[in-house]
């Protein structure tokens, strides 16, 4: 009677491990998801806070209409460029980054135009919403840096033995890390000459 207890209790461990073991790589991977999402947050705040410096610029002063029309078309493409977390890979997020970069230049040469005019400058609103600008900057920078962070938990659990079995059973590959485009090694070079 005692002989099949062992066998089953083995099986038992081994199914116990492996769920765990899945488990912990569906979690993983959804904290993952979770973090892409709030990626794409902190770039839907930064897009909702430019309809507002751009009509604040525009109320302010008699504007260079090639740059506002620049932010408005970058910020059009920009929330238009979406990923379906489920849907994340690299040419997804290239595809993304792209447009958000577009956006990130226009908005440098408006902020670089605004310098010539100084009642803007000194407007409490325009300030203002710079300041919300440079804000949520640094929160997209966070929250990308927390996505790498969960990606890089998540394909470090389907690449270690014994996940890596399951993540080829259930079909779970890695997942593409958020990157900097290319040349942003180099220093921007800030000229305020017109």
């Amino acid at each position: 009677m005692k002989k099949w207890i062992v066998p089953v209790l083995v099986v038992l461990g081994i199914v116990v491990i492996l769920g765990s073991s899945y488990n912990g790589m569906v979690e993983l991977r959804n904290d993952a998801e979770t973090a892409w999402a709030k990626v794409e947050s902190s770039y839907q705040r930064r897009n909702d806070l430019i309809g507002n410096l751009v009509k604040t610029v525009q109320g302010a002063a008699d504007f260079e209409k090639s740059t506002l029309t620049e932010v408005i078309n970058a910020r059009a493409k920009a929330t238009q460029t979406t990923i379906n977390a489920g849907d994340i890979t690299p040419e997804n997020i290239a595809n993304f980054q792209k447009a958000q970069s577009g956006l990130s230049g226009a908005l440098s040469r408006l902020l670089v135009s605004v310098e010539r005019y100084p009642d803007l400058k000194a407007n409490r609103n325009f300030l203002e919403l710079q300041s919300q600008l440079e804000g949520t900057e640094n929160r997209i920078n966070v929250a990308r840096d927390r996505y790498n962070d969960e990606v890089n938990e998540y394909d470090t659990k389907i690449d270690k033995f014994p996940g890596n079995l399951l993540a080829g059973i259930f079909g779970m590959k890695q997942m593409p890390r958020y990157k900097s485009d290319a040349g942003s090694e180099k220093a921007p070079n800030v000229d305020f000459k017109f």
